[in-house]
C-alpha cells in the first residue's frame, strides 16, 4: 500500500462507476489528462491492466472487477465518514454549484439567496440558469432544479417552493382593442408572444380544465428567448402572453395587464431541488436543503 494513496483508489472507482474520464474527471474536479496519467501510473505500479480503453468506451478488465468489487464500498464509506466528520464543523463551508431553468431562480431561488447566504456566511453560492436539461454530475453541480416530470429516478428530491400555474394575460389596451378569448382555441387568432429555449424548442400552450386537457401553437407575433424583452411587449401591447403567474402577478394587480382563461390555467407543483443519491450531501448542500425546510415552514406560517 506504500505506492498508493486514496486518491488512486478514489479516481479509479470514479472512472469504472462512470465508464467515462471525462465524467469522473469533473466529479474529481482535475483534468481528464490528469486522471488518465494517474490511472496509467496506478496500473503500471500494480503490474496489471485495470481497464480497456478506446475513444468512446471504458471497460473494467478481470483485474479491474476484482478490485472495484473490493474497495468501492470501502471508498463510498471513507468518503461518507469525512463528509459527517466535515458536518460536525460549526460552520458549512465551500462552494455550492446549483443548476436551475431561469423561472425557478428568478420566482422561487432568488428571494432565498441573501437570507441563505446570510446564515452560512462560508459558503460560496454558484448558480447557473438556463433552460436545457443537463446532466448535474456530469457537469459538476453539487444539485439541480427541475419539475417533477423531468426528475431521474436516482435522485433525492425535495420540494422547494410552493404550488405555481402559468396565466395568460395581454394589457388593458389589446384586451379593449381585440377581445378577450373565453375558450384556448380563441388565442388562435390573436397576436401572441411565444419564448424560444436556449435549444431551440418552442413548447404548445397547454390548458387543462375540469379533466380537459387542449394544447395549441398560436400564431407568434413576437418569439423571444429573454423573459424581460417578453415582459415589456405584452405591457406594451403586443399580444397575448402565457408565462408563470410569478412574472405578471403585480401588473395584473395593478391593472396594466388582463388575466384571462383563468379556469384553464390549474396550479402545478412547484420546483424541486434534486441531488445525487449515492452518498451523502456534502456540508454546503446540506446545509441548503436544511434551510429550504425551514424556508418552506416560515412561508406557509406566513399565509
Amino acid at each position: 500500500m506504500q505506492d498508493f494513496d486514496l486518491r488512486d483508489l478514489d479516481a479509479f472507482v470514479a472512472v469504472a462507476r462512470t465508464r467515462n474520464f471525462r465524467r469522473a474527471a469533473l466529479e474529481q474536479r482535475v483534468s481528464v489528462s490528469s486522471l488518465s496519467q494517474r490511472l496509467r501510473d496506478m496500473e503500471e505500479r500494480l503490474g496489471v491492466r485495470l481497464m480497456n480503453r478506446t475513444t468512446r468506451s471504458v471497460a473494467l478488465t478481470e483485474a479491474g472487477e476484482v478490485l472495484l468489487a473490493r474497495v468501492a464500498p470501502e471508498i463510498a464509506d471513507v468518503g461518507d465518514a469525512i463528509t459527517e466528520v466535515r458536518g460536525l464543523r460549526a460552520e458549512p463551508s465551500g462552494r455550492l454549484r446549483i443548476n436551475a431553468p431561469p423561472p425557478a431562480v428568478d420566482l422561487v431561488l432568488a428571494p432565498m439567496i441573501a437570507p441563505f447566504l446570510a446564515r452560512y456566511p462560508q459558503v460560496e453560492l454558484d448558480v447557473v440558469a438556463e433552460s436545457a436539461f443537463v446532466d448535474v454530475v456530469a457537469q459538476g453541480f453539487d444539485a439541480g432544479v427541475r419539475y417533477g416530470e423531468h426528475l431521474a429516478q436516482d435522485m433525492i428530491a425535495v420540494q422547494l417552493g410552493a404550488p405555481q400555474r402559468y396565466a395568460v394575460v395581454a394589457s388593458r389596451d389589446y384586451v379593449a382593442k381585440h377581445g378577450r378569448p373565453m375558450h384556448p382555441k380563441d388565442l388562435l387568432a390573436h397576436a401572441c408572444i411565444r419564448s424560444r429555449f436556449s435549444n431551440g424548442v418552442m413548447f404548445d400552450w397547454e390548458f387543462e380544465k375540469s379533466g380537459r386537457v387542449v394544447k395549441i401553437s398560436p400564431p407568434a407575433k413576437l418569439t423571444a428567448t429573454y423573459l424581460g424583452l417578453a415582459l415589456r411587449a405584452v405591457h406594451d401591447g403586443v399580444g397575448y402572453w402565457a408565462t408563470f403567474e410569478g412574472y405578471v402577478r403585480y401588473g395584473i394587480k395593478s391593472g396594466a395587464l388582463v388575466s384571462v382563461l383563468d379556469d384553464w390555467c390549474p396550479p402545478f407543483d412547484g420546483p424541486f431541488l434534486y441531488y445525487p443519491s449515492r452518498r451523502q450531501p456534502p456540508p454546503a448542500l446540506a446545509a441548503f436543503v436544511s434551510f429550504v425546510a425551514d424556508w418552506r415552514k416560515q412561508t406557509r406560517r406566513k399565509k
